[in-house]
């Protein structure tokens, strides 16, 4: 399935380092990939958004800099 295959990588992540990929990933989306409004809303510095995008990046073989990557993030969130 869609989802699973797109998030189960992060959610198994998640609960083994406690890394809140997931939560990372919804509020980058949900701030139209703004660095600076994802880190406030996670109370993070930047850096720390930056390295959690990658991880999620490298997790998934997806690029949030691609919009079609994006969309196919969006959709996998909201079907779970």
């Amino acid at each position: 399935m869609f989802k699973l295959r797109l998030l189960d990588p992060l959610r198994r992540y998640d609960e083994v380092h406690k890394a809140d990929l997931i939560r990372t990933l919804e509020t980058f989306l949900q701030n139209s990939g703004s660095w600076t409004r994802c880190a406030e809303q996670l109370h993070l510095h930047v850096n720390s958004v930056r390295y959690r995008i990658q991880r999620i990046q490298d997790l998934t073989g997806r690029d949030l800099a691609r919009l079609e990557d994006r969309v196919d993030f969006f959709l996998a969130l909201r079907l779970s």
